[in-house]
C-alpha cells in the first residue's frame, strides 16, 4: 500500500506513522517553573543529537509545562526509564494542573540537580543535566509552523548508578531500558547482539 500524507488516507483502524518511526527513546523530563514549581513528563520525540558537544532534544506538542519551564529557567533533567518505573512514568503523564508535582503523584522521589536548576527523578538508573542552548518552533513545507516546539539542550552532567554497570560499560540486561512504540505499545530492551562496522578495504 501507498498514501500521501496531506490527505492521510491509509485505510488502517489507527494512523501508522508513529508505529513505524519505533522504537523511540522516553526523554523524561524533569524541570521547575519560574514559580518554584516542580514538573516531570515524559516525551516519546526525544533523542541524543549530538555526542560531541552533548546534545539531547524533546518535542513538545504545544506550549506545555516542560517546555514553559525550560524556556523561563534555562534547564531541564532526563531521566532514564528503565522497566521498574514503566508504569510510574505513565503515571507521570497525567495532565495535571500547573503547579502540581507529578512526582507526588507518580510516588517518585524529587532530587535537586547538581549543576543545572531542575529536579529529577531519585530512582533513576541514570540522569542527564542540560541547559537549554534554543528552542525551536519548526515549520511545515507551506512555511507555517507546526504545533510542535523543540527544545535542545547540552548535557552539562550525568548520573550513573553503578547498580547497571558491568564490565566499564552499561549493561542493558540489567538497566532494562523501555521505549516507545505506536499506539499505546511499549517495549523493554531483552535481547541485546554486537555488530562492528565494516572495514574499507580500500588503501
Amino acid at each position: 500500500m501507498f498514501y500521501s500524507t496531506d490527505s492521510n488516507r491509509h485505510g488502517l483502524a489507527h494512523d501508522p506513522f508513529k508505529a513505524i518511526v519505533s522504537p523511540r527513546p522516553i526523554g523524561w523530563i524533569g524541570s521547575k517553573g519560574g514559580d518554584g514549581s516542580i514538573n516531570l513528563a515524559p516525551y516519546s520525540f526525544f533523542n541524543a543529537v549530538s555526542d560531541r558537544p552533548k546534545l539531547v532534544m524533546f518535542s513538545s506538542s504545544g506550549r506545555k509545562d516542560s517546555q514553559r519551564n525550560a524556556a523561563e529557567t534555562g534547564a531541564f533533567t532526563c531521566s532514564f526509564v528503565s522497566r521498574n518505573l514503566a508504569e510510574k512514568m505513565n503515571l507521570s503523564s497525567a495532565a495535571l494542573p500547573y503547579g502540581d508535582s507529578e512526582f507526588d503523584f507518580a510516588g517518585l522521589t524529587p532530587k535537586q540537580a547538581e549543576l543545572v536548576d531542575a529536579p529529577y527523578v531519585g530512582e533513576a538508573f541514570a540522569v542527564l543535566e542540560c541547559k537549554v542552548t534554543e528552542i525551536i518552533e519548526p515549520k511545515t513545507l507551506s512555511g507555517q509552523p507546526s504545533e510542535n516546539v523543540f527544545v535542545f539542550g547540552e548535557v552539562v552532567g550525568i548520573h550513573l548508578d553503578e547498580a547497571i554497570v558491568r564490565d566499564g560499560r552499561i549493561d542493558m540486561s540489567l538497566a532494562r531500558p523501555v521505549a516507545r512504540l505506536g499506539y499505546m505499545d511499549y517495549s523493554e530492551t531483552s535481547e541485546v547482539f554486537e555488530m562492528f562496522r565494516p572495514r574499507s578495504q580500500q588503501g
